[in-house]
């Protein structure tokens, strides 16, 4: 029994793997003292929390890994759970990086950027966005106010002339006109007032350039200042000051659910709330203080990272039952930082705001699981389809054999799991049948997790080719299959798709207009979009290969640099000697070499002309 191995276990910290009779992992852990706490898993049933009693009777292996400190043990603990996804631990889906705007200090002219990556080199760091759509529109209201330049650094260096952004205003021009620095510099102090949140203080300073634009008889530029005004005003009174003292924090709320766990996240940039997010985790309680602590724990250190910003202060309900995760975050941000629990009215506050926003998510969240339980009804399938995946075969008349899979978990996309598989040896067939059962061997390699549901963008004979090379690979059964397509009706009010199951004669009836065939078909429109998508992107990147190719002293590997860094033959010819020596194996004779032949090739072009 296991009981037996306890003396076996050492006093360090470290960290438990918990399992199953198969040998996977079915639960981490981490331990001040090894032992003690493996100790605590074998009380009488009636004293341990009810996933414990669901998981003990499964596990038949404990492996462990000791540490110098509890603070490894935390780092090692949350590496682990995002490498195995243990079934009964609290596992972060949604762990992308947010994008941040990102104002360089070190360079004379900084221009403002977005990222999704947070490097220590002294630039600053604005955000974050859950949505790219919303940063982008406030990065197209920034580039409209405030003059700073567009360009990357590799172009702002090896400019000539201004480019059209000086012409209609939107550039002071610092590429090749003298612009001063301290001109420059105080539109790069707005940005920075404008993106901490500090509006009164820079309409102040706006409205002080107006007037005295305006003394100085220059009403062609008071006019615009008086312009920038009133577009940042309207900017600004949509935003909601929460904290009077402008602080940078991060608010966690957390609520029971029935079968589980809601946690939403809101982030406050300089006394406002800028964004949030929440999370859902099956199977958690958090019916006691422990169990809450227990979960913003862990969701703490599987959320941050040393590349996210990470704020001071950590707001939560009940602060951090575990010092070692303020020494972590203190680690991975540079500077102190760290889980607190509420104080005072306004945090409090907040705390219930984020909590509303975790409870909010009841009403989806039981809408989503009811139609992902009538959509195993309807196509009858064995258990509930959380994993989805679509695959669609595409080329260009037998050229550019691909495969795209598209993966909903929950009904949600699952972005980061896309993959599209390419077949050079298919080149030229136009073998749809031939490139499934491809796809059917490479989708086997990659490994699980395997699809509750395989949607397949075809007909009879697609859905049978799918299945007859899962039953050659003797993995017959493995995925429960379907293929959806369009059907013989065209009438006006009905969509025509119909979907195939394997064993089955005559399609399903799936009413037009249903949840089910609407869910079906938004995630066979996502498969088809995407790898339609990278199949133009492929046929634009052999096109310029084939292009370079033409011209003289530029081979295969030279087109491939020349493709990935510059994308277009318009980028390539506009290019000088000194952008192509900056390339890697690009030296002053080959760089030289190559801008004369860009240059006979553009002249070639244009017929001749200069």
């Amino acid at each position: 029994m296991l009981r037996d191995l306890l003396p076996t276990f050492p006093v360090c910290p470290g960290v438990y793997l918990m399992k199953n009779a198969a040998g996977k992992i079915i639960y981490v852990g981490k331990a001040k003292q090894l032992r003690r706490r493996l100790a605590s898993y074998f009380q009488p049933e009636h004293r341990l929390p009810i996933k414990v009693r669901a998981m003990m009777p499964k596990v038949e292996h404990i492996d462990f890994l000791c540490t110098a400190t509890e603070k490894e043990a935390l780092l090692l603990e949350a590496s682990l759970i995002k490498k195995h996804r243990p079934r009964y631990n609290i596992v972060l889906r949604d762990d992308k990086q947010y994008i941040l705007f990102c104002l360089s200090q070190n360079h004379p002219f900084p221009a403002l950027r977005l990222t999704r990556k947070v490097v220590r080199d002294g630039s600053l760091y604005f955000g974050p966005f859950t949505s790219a759509l919303a940063a982008r529109e406030t990065k197209r209201v920034i580039d409209r106010l405030f003059p700073l330049r567009k360009c990357r650094d590799t172009v702002f260096s090896n400019r000539t002339r201004p480019c059209l952004q000086y012409h209609i205003g939107r550039c002071l021009g610092p590429c090749c006109l003298p612009v001063s620095h301290e001109d420059y510099q105080r539109v790069v102090r707005q940005v920075e007032l404008f993106l901490s949140g500090k509006s009164a203080e820079l309409m102040a300073g706006l409205r002080a350039e107006m007037c005295a634009a305006s003394d100085r008889l220059d009403f062609e530029q008071a006019a615009q200042l008086r312009d920038s005004i009133q577009a940042l005003r309207d900017t600004v009174e949509r935003q909601a000051a929460v904290l009077p003292d402008g602080r940078h924090v991060d608010v966690l709320g957390v609520w029971q659910h029935d079968g589980g766990a809601g946690l939403a996240i809101i982030f406050i940039r300089q006394g406002r709330i800028i964004d949030g997010q929440s999370f859902w985790f099956d199977s958690v309680s958090v019916a006691t203080p422990e169990e809450e602590q227990a979960l913003t724990d862990s969701f703490v250190m599987q959320f941050y990272r040393p590349e996210r910003f990470i704020p001071t202060r950590i707001i939560t309900a009940l602060g951090s039952a575990d010092p070692a995760v303020d020494e972590a975050l203190t680690e991975m941000r540079g500077s102190r930082a760290g889980v607190v629990k509420a104080r005072g009215d306004q945090e409090r506050r907040l705390v219930d705001i984020a909590t509303a926003n975790a409870r909010a998510m009841l009403k989806p969240l039981r809408r989503r699981e009811a139609d992902m339980q009538s959509l195993a009804q309807a196509l009858g399938l064995e258990k509930e389809a959380q994993r989805v995946e679509c695959v669609d075969v595409s080329h260009i008349q037998g050229q550019g054999m691909r495969a795209g899979l598209v993966v909903f978990v929950d009904g949600k996309e699952e972005k980061p799991a896309y993959r599209v598989y390419a077949f050079p040896e298919l080149e030229g067939s136009g073998d749809d049948y031939l490139a499934l059962r491809h796809f059917v061997a490479r989708r086997l390699e990659s490994g699980p997790p395997w699809p509750d549901l395989m949607l397949i963008d075809g007909g009879k004979g697609q859905l049978r080719a799918v299945e007859q090379a899962l039953a050659d690979l003797g993995q017959a059964g493995l995925w429960p299959l379907a293929a959806i397509a369009k059907g013989e009706s065209r009438r006006a009010g009905e969509l025509g798709d119909v979907i195939f199951r394997p064993g089955r004669k005559n399609p399903l009836h799936l009413r037009p207009g249903s949840p089910e065939l609407l869910f079906l078909q938004h995630v066979r429109d996502t498969a088809h979009r995407f790898i339609i998508s990278r199949l133009r992107q492929h046929k634009r990147s052999t096109q310029l290969d084939s292009d370079l190719e033409k011209i003289p002293g530029i081979g295969p590997r030279t087109a491939q640099i020349l493709w990935a860094h510059f994308g277009s033959l318009e980028a390539l010819f506009n290019a000088t000697q000194e952008d192509f020596q900056a390339l890697p194996g690009f030296g002053p004779r080959k760089a030289q070499t190559l801008a004369d032949a860009l240059r006979n090739a553009k002249n070639e072009k244009s017929g001749g002309a200069d």
